[in-house]
């Protein structure tokens, strides 16, 4: 038997085969139980919890963010970009800003509130009505150009490059089997496969990165990751791969990730991802309930701050190996036609016989799951923000059955965007491109709401949804330009190149700053938030002491360590 087969051999197969057995038996006990213990229990400690401690937090906030994207398009960015898309990744020092300034306001609206509140419902109360119901549009907008087509994609690809199975069959197969387990999975479903996931994926991440790099350096790990370095060094007309700034226009990455600028872009992204997005911030929103405020504050920063540390993994589960791939490949000991296919050819061709089955089965539990989580909230978001509205008094299972009906409507325009998207550079890429049309908007409505009294309802109402239509009139520029690299001549495109000839992360910051003027300007000529809307977001003298009570020297050490962690993956690949 050889154990060092690059070939997904019989025992893979059945490890693979046994594997999913066991996960659907293990997430069938899980909703039996569940089902017991719900009885009788609210819809908030179902949706939210109660008094988790800081380190399921922070577990809880990494997993959330940890997707299908990350081990196909992550890796495939490393393989051709090498640690330029790092800079989205190495945001532990982001999520601390939620956790030390995000986490008291949203605990301040709380208790004023009398609520667990959301994001929607921050925007409708801040600003208007219609506002929140724009976010849920966005969302759902966001979710077929991102979260189904990419989900589905990378689908598609792992288990083309390593099972061999047809692109499109295996896109396809993963919705029609995440369907299937939505319906009887449910949320809990979701959860039991997210645990199983993440230990599986960490532990077989780290075994491709250890033995990629002592493949690469013929046994030892040190040695392989100097031949590495080496080599990516010398790609892109020799200015290399290896570092995340680049600043001479020669550099071929220059045009794609300009300078300081990508910091910037990034940073931007993340504020919007880590401090407002309701999927994250979900994770400690369920701690702000009935306990003293400085102890719920102090557990929720305690957990981000767990999140912070869990944040510097990816880079290296996923970026670095898809480096090794490109230096593997240069040093002809395997093929590499597709740059998203990294992964996939790393587990293929690395990975003793057995313990790829292992892995695979990571990778099928975190691709359900990533796509279940969104079915979910598609029929969640479309049903209650806009069907129940208008049709009142309609029993749950007809509630039910509309919900599905607009998941399927949803996972159909996706698939219809694939194409689209699949012309459009590398994956991961092509995500945070899309994101950075969605942050600007995002960015400037969350953060004047909270920390100005004076920036209007109406002022929000035209910053969210002006700024995601200038977003989209981006995208359509993109698509049609091939992303501003195609030669568009005429008298409307000559007059309009500045919008689609800038570079998207330039165009991010300063569609930025454009939005925060006319939400300002508009201010100036429409009506006052009312008493309660500036109440909800100013800070009493009582309160601040509660914010100072719930932080001690060892919080601000561990915050600390984030940021020199950062800092010096930062000085090393600078």
């Amino acid at each position: 038997m050889n154990w060092l087969s690059t070939e997904f051999e019989w025992l893979d197969w059945a490890v693979l085969g046994v594997g999913l057995g066991l996960v659907v038996w293990a997430v069938y006990r899980a909703i039996q139980k569940d089902k017991k213990k719900m009885a009788g229990a609210s819809s908030e400690d179902y949706l939210f919890g109660k008094g988790e401690p800081w380190y399921i937090i922070g577990a809880a906030i990494f997993a959330a963010n940890i997707g299908s994207e990350h081990l196909v398009g992550l890796a495939g960015t490393g393989a051709k970009d090498g640690v330029g898309m790092a800079h989205w990744e190495m945001q532990g020092w982001m999520i601390l800003i939620l956790g030390w300034l995000f986490v008291p306001f949203y605990q301040l609206l709380n208790n004023k509130l009398g609520k667990i509140i959301t994001m929607p419902d921050f925007l409708k109360f801040r600003y208007t009505k219609k506002t929140g119901s724009w976010l849920s549009i966005i969302t759902l907008i966001a979710y077929v150009l991102t979260k189904v087509s990419v989900t589905a994609f990378t689908g598609g690809i792992f288990f083309e490059y390593l099972l061999g199975l047809p692109f499109w069959w295996g896109a396809i197969g993963l919705i029609a089997v995440t369907a299937i387990f939505t319906v009887f999975g449910g949320m809990k479903g979701v959860m039991t496969l997210s645990a199983i996931q993440t230990p599986i994926l960490i532990i077989g991440s780290f075994l491709v990165l250890f033995l990629g790099l002592a493949a690469l350096g013929g046994g030892s790990v040190s040695e392989g990751w100097t031949a590495m370095m080496d080599y990516c060094s010398k790609l892109h007309d020799g200015y290399g791969t290896t570092h995340m700034f680049h600043w001479e226009e020669g550099d071929p990455m220059y045009q794609e990730y300009p300078g300081f600028v990508v910091f910037l872009g990034a940073s931007i992204i993340g504020f919007w991802y880590w401090c407002t997005d309701q999927h994250i911030v979900q994770r400690v929103l369920g701690q702000t309930k009935g306990e003293d405020n400085a102890v719920v504050m102090k557990r929720a920063r305690r957990g981000t701050i767990a999140a912070g540390y869990f944040k510097l993994l990816p880079v290296f589960m996923f970026l670095i190996p898809g480096m090794i791939a490109a230096a593997l490949a240069g040093n002809g000991q395997f093929n590499l036609d597709n740059t998203d296919a990294a992964f996939a050819n790393m587990v293929k061709q690395i990975l003793p016989m057995g313990i790829k089955g292992i892995v695979t089965i990571g990778f099928v539990c975190a691709l359900v799951a990533s796509l279940a989580a969104f079915f979910n909230s598609c029929a969640t978001l479309f049903t209650e923000d806009f069907y129940k509205p208008m049709k009142q008094g309609k029993s749950e299972e007809h509630y039910v059955l509309v919900g599905r009906i607009a998941t399927v409507v949803v996972v159909l325009l996706g698939l219809l965007w694939m194409p689209v998207m699949m012309s459009m550079d590398t994956l991961y890429s092509y995500l945070q491109g899309i994101q950075s049309l969605l942050a600007p908007a995002m960015v400037a409505v969350f953060t004047l709401g909270i920390f100005s009294k004076k920036i209007t309802p109406k002022a929000g109402e035209w910053g969210l949804i002006g700024g995601f239509v200038i977003g989209m009139l981006r995208l359509i520029t993109n698509v049609i330009t091939d992303s501003g690299k195609a030669d568009m001549t005429g008298w409307f495109w000559d007059n309009t190149a500045w919008f689609w000839q800038t570079n998207w992360l330039i165009f991010e910051c300063w569609l930025l700053v454009f939005i925060i003027v006319m939400m300002i300007v508009v201010s100036c000529v429409t009506k006052a938030p009312s008493k309660a809307q500036v109440e909800a977001i100013t800070f009493t003298p009582e309160y601040r002491k509660k914010i100072f009570e719930s932080w001690g020297v060892w919080d601000v050490v561990a915050s600390l360590g984030v940021i020199a962690l950062c800092g010096l993956f930062y000085w090393y690949f600078f």
